[in-house]
């Protein structure tokens, strides 16, 4: 689907802040996982991302849409998110903030 810019923004800003990643670059999907701003639609990318509605015959609004990394989706008949990547914290401090983000397979 072809999303406007201002619909792209607005969907963005349902993804989840840290306090330690730049908000307008980095969110977290509902299943965990990062997601770069830049890499919208780039199914390919790391950390590539896309819209999904979360409403079963909504209107294609920002209240009944959310940003979801490329590998996971939101499952409509069931109402919860469908995860196969999530952030990797793997051998990080529970208090540390991993740099470069990272995700991986579930």
């Amino acid at each position: 689907m072809n999303w406007s810019k201002a619909i792209i923004d607005a969907v963005w800003q349902h993804g989840r802040v840290l306090p330690e990643a730049d908000g307008a670059a980095w969110r977290q999907d509902a299943c965990g996982a990062w997601m770069r701003r830049e890499h919208f639609g780039q199914e390919d990318a790391e950390f590539g991302w896309k819209i999904e509605p979360i409403a079963t015959g909504g209107p294609a609004t920002p209240e009944n849409l959310r940003p979801f990394h490329c590998r996971n989706r939101y499952d409509l008949a069931n109402g919860k998110a469908h995860c196969r990547v999530t952030a990797d914290r793997a051998n990080a401090p529970a208090v540390e903030y991993v740099r470069p983000p990272r995700n991986r397979q579930l």
